[in-house]
């Protein structure tokens, strides 16, 4: 039995994440830049102020994270591995980029749900296309906000005609993103 016969049965291991890296520095420099700006402008006061309403926001947010962070590690382990690999798997070809883009349209939720649900995908056998399928799906096509918002303000003819035409994207954005992966990444794509 070979190393990679063992490794076939267990789940890949995620990407490590540094908690600090390029993006994190970035934002932080432009946050402490922003911070001087308001400062020299308001005062002490304005940047308390708006501090003030960000602790306030985040501590609004924080339940939807932690609740879409959960549901993403539950259906990590809940889904079987080998029938998503099979389903969605770099091997599904186009049927996996229509079951992505479907599971997409339905899904429910907002980033909060959609994200980690994404994330978990790839964790249990996903592949970039089927995953990319999905999330611009669930971008361009989802019926959450269709039916809450774009039916009542834009009317049936203008959502319809969207949706028609936005059909196609998701499954194109799929295949292209399973073909630049495949060729960046040729030994994960095999895996």
């Amino acid at each position: 039995m070979q190393a990679s016969d063992a490794a076939e049965g267990e789940p890949r291991p995620g990407r490590i994440r540094k908690p600090v890296g390029w993006s994190m520095i970035t934002i932080g420099v432009l946050v402490a830049v922003s911070a001087t700006l308001v400062w020299r402008r308001d005062g002490i006061g304005g940047v308390l102020d708006i501090l003030t309403h960000d602790v306030t926001l985040f501590g609004g947010i924080l339940p939807r994270v932690l609740a879409g962070c959960l549901l993403g590690a539950f259906i990590a382990e809940i889904l079987p591995h080998e029938k998503v690999s099979r389903s969605l798997g770099p091997n599904s070809g186009l049927k996996g980029l229509l079951i992505g883009a479907a599971f997409g349209a339905i899904l429910p939720g907002g980033p909060f749900t959609a994200y980690p649900v994404a994330s978990a995908l790839l964790t249990v056998g996903a592949d970039f296309g089927a995953t990319i399928a999905m999330v611009v799906s669930w971008t361009l096509i989802g019926y959450g906000r269709a039916v809450a918002w774009e039916l009542p303000i834009m009317g049936t003819d203008f959502t319809l005609w969207r949706i028609a035409i936005s059909l196609p994207l998701p499954v194109l954005a799929g295949a292209l993103g399973r073909f630049v992966y495949v060729r960046m990444y040729p030994k994960d794509a095999v895996e």
